[in-house]
C-alpha cells in the first residue's frame, strides 16, 4: 500500500519550454488566432490541446502554412530549408527555438564551415536531430550507439567534431563520447557539453531519489525524449518507472507492495498535471506528499527577439 509520495526538485517545465510556450500564448494575444505552428511547439499533448483551443493551428510543415499568416517554429529548431520556405510564402516568421539547441546549430555550422565532418550524437527522427543535420547534410553523421560508433567508416584523415542532441541521457551520451575519443582520440568536442542542464538536472533529480523510492511515475508525453530518458535513468538502476501523460494512465497493479512513490515530469510537462497525479493518490488515501530535496533553477530566456520587437512597437503606439 502507498504510503508516502515524494517529488522530484528540479522537475517540469524549463527555460525554453516556458519560453516557447508562452511565444504562441503571446502570439495569439497579439495578431489574433490563427496563429500557424510548425510541429508541436513542444513535446506535450496536454499543451497542445490547450494552445488549440486558444487558436492555435498546428502543421506539420511549413508549406501547409497560408501565404503570409504567422508561423512559429517550435523550441526543437528546424533546418535551414523551412526558414527558405517561410521566406518564398512570405510568412511572418517567430523563431521560438531553445538557445540551447540554437548554440549546437551554430556549433554545427562552424565546423562544417572549417571542413570537419561532424558526428551528431542523437535519436533518428528526432525533430531537433532533423533541424540540426539540415545545417550542414552533407557533412554529418548521425549515431545513436556506441556499436555505431564502433561501425563508422570514414574517410583517412578527415578532421571530425561531435555534437549533440540536448535532450539525452547523460550516461549513455558520455559512453558514446568516450567511444568516439577511443576510436579517435583528435575528435573536437564543444567547449561546452550540448545536454542541456535541464535535462541533467532532472536526470540527476531521480538518481538522488531512486535509493527512497519503490517506483518511478515520469509525468511526460510519448514523443518527449528528456522524459523517456527519465524512465531509463530509474530502470537503468533497477528501479521500476512509468511514463504517462498524465494521473488517467496510473495502473493501480504497478502499486502492489509499493511504499513509496517518486514522481517527476519532464521539461515540457506543466506542474498542473503533478497536482493532478498527487490529487489522484489523495483519493485513495495517500497523505504524506513531500518535495525531496528543493533545487530551484534560476535560468530564464527572453521571448525571441521578432516577437519582442512587436510587442514593443504595440506598446509605444498611442
Amino acid at each position: 500500500m502507498v504510503k508516502r509520495i515524494l517529488l522530484a526538485s528540479p522537475r517540469g517545465y524549463c527555460a525554453g519550454v516556458e519560453r516557447a510556450v508562452e511565444t504562441v500564448e503571446r502570439a495569439l494575444e497579439h495578431y489574433g488566432a490563427p496563429v500557424y505552428v510548425r510541429k508541436q511547439i513542444v513535446h506535450n499533448i496536454h499543451v497542445v490541446r490547450d494552445l488549440e483551443a486558444r487558436g492555435a493551428i498546428f502543421v506539420e510543415e511549413e508549406t501547409e502554412v497560408p501565404e503570409g499568416a504567422t508561423v512559429v517554429y517550435s523550441a526543437h529548431g528546424v533546418a535551414p530549408t523551412v526558414f527558405e520556405n517561410s521566406a518564398r510564402l512570405g510568412h511572418n516568421v517567430i523563431d521560438a527555438v531553445c538557445p540551447l539547441v540554437t548554440k549546437v546549430h551554430v556549433q554545427a555550422r562552424r565546423y562544417a564551415d572549417e571542413g570537419y565532418t561532424i558526428v551528431l550524437i542523437g535519436h533518428a527522427g528526432h525533430e531537433e536531430v532533423v533541424g540540426t543535420m539540415g545545417e550542414a547534410p552533407d557533412a554529418t553523421v548521425l549515431v545513436q550507439t556506441v556499436d555505431e560508433v564502433d561501425a563508422l567508416e570514414l574517410p583517412a584523415g578527415a578532421k571530425l567534431a561531435y555534437v549533440t542532441q540536448t535532450t539525452l541521457s547523460v550516461d549513455e551520451t558520455g559512453e558514446i563520447i568516450q567511444a568516439l575519443r577511443r576510436r579517435f582520440p583528435d575528435i573536437r568536442a564543444p567547449r561546452k557539453e550540448d545536454i542541456c542542464y535541464a535535462t541533467s538536472n532532472r536526470q540527476w533529480a531521480v538518481k538522488e531519489m531512486l535509493p527512497e523510492i519503490d517506483l518511478l511515475l515520469v509525468i511526460g508525453s510519448r514523443n518527449s525524449s528528456n522524459s523517456n530518458r527519465l524512465v531509463e535513468t530509474a530502470r537503468a538502476a533497477g528501479t521500476p518507472a512509468h511514463l504517462i501523460d498524465d494521473e488517467t494512465e496510473i495502473d493501480e497493479r504497478w502499486l502492489d507492495g509499493v511504499e513509496t512513490v517518486g514522481i517527476t515530469s519532464g521539461a515540457s510537462a506543466p506542474e498542473k498535471l503533478v497536482a493532478r497525479v498527487c490529487d489522484w493518490f489523495r483519493a485513495r488515501g495517500v497523505t504524506d506528499i513531500q518535495a525531496y530535496r528543493l533545487v530551484e533553477e534560476d535560468v530564464t530566456f527572453r521571448l525571441p527577439v521578432e516577437l519582442r520587437r512587436e510587442l514593443e512597437l504595440a506598446a509605444q503606439a498611442p
